[in-house]
């Protein structure tokens, strides 16, 4: 991380020819792209490190492109050398899913993804016009050896762990028959790959369009298909229906000939399938092998559009040994492994969580019947206690958090406890046990533990909805 900043410090500066006012680190998304906002005055631009330096030259390529056709996607303001960083410029932090979720169902938020949609159609049509294909970062087309590609995705990262049986040379020959029955598509324009209400941000009410660098030439539905059937979106079977129709009367209005809507939704459908189990592989492996806590939790969602889209929709197809493991993937048995228990007003479970010091405090005295829980050692990461300007703050201080997120190995080392923690408190809560404690100890009991604690607060009361009581054992003996 500290050669990232250093980059995007060098890259601000030369644009700027001064010295950036700041320099903040955005939450990571599921890529290993890591985003800044560089600030100077009222001048604010987003930078991008990665050491994917082809993911980047695709990126640049597809948004200049884009650019020149008047599309809605940022404006690239500079690149670094070496080709890890560059600088677009800022569309804000209101994302139509964050509108969605702090907004409802409401018909102000509905318009929002008819023009998102109508703004994508355009996107699709004069983005591949004139468009090199031979920039794009994997496949030129999604094709064949696309689809199967997906579908394997799906085998390799999410059903293959549940370790249940099928027969996987049937299972193997029903891909191939789908993904010949798929690319059989009247239209193929560009196609966005990723589009979903999370890369949708909105400026000024008008939506433009970010992380696009897996685009290529494709079949326009994929796209619909991911944004209608995002898990988290959450998207009723009306508002489906309604932006549906919406869309093709936008993408009518760029094709020379009235479409075949019958034809075009029928493999609409057949999209939605396998966008939806290409989610659940990335679920997956960010969730399952990665052991990201936010695509763990979104497991069960998926799981659940999948089921009603098997049980509502017809696959169009005969594809008997696929459709015995979609049977497999939406049985309430498999829900169930993913879905973590939420405690509710009548749970007994209290975790407590204690942030202390090894010199000050010793560890913290449980006085409940049982006793137990556990006692995390925070001195294995950098603290920020010995550097001058923190060393009155505490973890709770935002420019503490910033460096103990961007510095050190904490996110790591927080994420192996949550991973212990989590079971015995799901074990707990289905159990009716009352009381957990969580303890967390460093040198001071000021900075790395306090934060650790505070997060760890938050991720538990986020998962499960579990009563939880903070206590910082050492803040009477902070340095003020």
């Amino acid at each position: 991380m500290e050669k990232a900043l250093a980059t995007i410090e060098a890259l601000g500066t030369a644009y700027f020819k001064t010295k950036p006012d700041e320099i903040q680190l955005l939450p990571q998304s599921g890529s290993d792209r890591r985003y800044f906002r560089v600030k100077l005055g009222e001048t604010s631009l987003i930078a991008t490190y990665n050491l994917n330096i082809q993911e980047n030259n695709t990126f640049i390529y597809f948004t200049r492109h884009f650019r020149q056709q008047g599309l809605s996607v940022p404006d690239i303001l500079a690149t670094e050398e070496t080709g890890t960083a560059y600088l677009q410029t800022d569309l804000g932090d209101q994302s139509l899913m964050m509108v969605l979720e702090s907004q409802g169902y409401t018909p102000e938020v509905k318009q929002l993804f008819v023009d998102s949609l109508a703004t994508l159609a355009e996107l699709q049509v004069k983005g591949d016009a004139g468009m090199d294909y031979n920039n794009c970062l994997t496949a030129k087309e999604f094709g064949k050896q696309a689809i199967i590609s997906d579908l394997l995705y799906f085998k390799y990262y999410f059903l293959d762990t549940l370790q249940r049986p099928y027969d996987k040379q049937a299972l193997i020959d029903d891909f191939e028959a789908l993904a010949t029955y798929l690319t059989h598509t009247e239209y193929k324009f560009f196609m966005f790959r990723d589009f979903q209400s999370r890369n949708i941000m909105l400026k000024e009410g008008k939506p433009y369009f970010i992380d696009y660098q897996g685009g290529m030439k494709g079949a326009p539905q994929y796209d619909v298909a991911s944004m209608l059937w995002q898990a988290r979106a959450n998207l009723d079977d009306q508002w489906k229906t309604d932006l549906l129709n919406s869309y093709m009367n936008s993408l009518d209005l760029h094709l020379p000939n009235p479409m075949n809507r019958d034809i075009f939704r029928n493999q609409y459908y057949g999209y939605v399938l396998i966008r939806l189990l290409q989610v659940l592989g990335a679920y997956g492996f960010r969730g399952l092998f990665e052991r990201k806590a936010h695509f763990l939790s979104s497991i069960p969602l998926a799981l659940r559009n999948l089921k009603w889209f098997v049980e509502n929709r017809p696959l169009g197809i005969h594809v008997p040994e696929f459709r015995k493991v979609l049977d497999l993937v939406i049985s309430e048995e498999v829900i169930g492994k993913f879905t973590p228990p939420n405690a509710n007003e009548k749970t007994p479970l209290t975790v407590i969580v204690n942030s202390f010091s090894f010199i000050k405090n010793g560890y913290p005295e449980d006085k409940s019947e049982n006793g137990g829980g556990f006692v995390f050692d925070c001195r294995g990461i950098l603290n920020p206690g010995r550097i001058e300007e923190y060393k009155t703050k505490s973890g709770r201080d935002k420019d503490v958090i910033d460096y103990l997120e961007q510095r050190t190995r904490m996110p790591e080392f927080l994420n192996s406890v949550m991973d212990i923690v989590d079971i015995n408190v799901e074990d707990y809560i289905n159990r009716g046990f009352e009381r957990l404690m969580v303890n967390f100890g460093c040198t001071g009991g000021q900075h790395r533990s306090v934060y650790a604690a505070e997060q760890t607060a938050r991720h538990l009361r986020n998962k499960y909805k579990v009563k939880t009581v903070v206590n910082h054992m050492n803040e009477e003996n902070w340095k003020k």
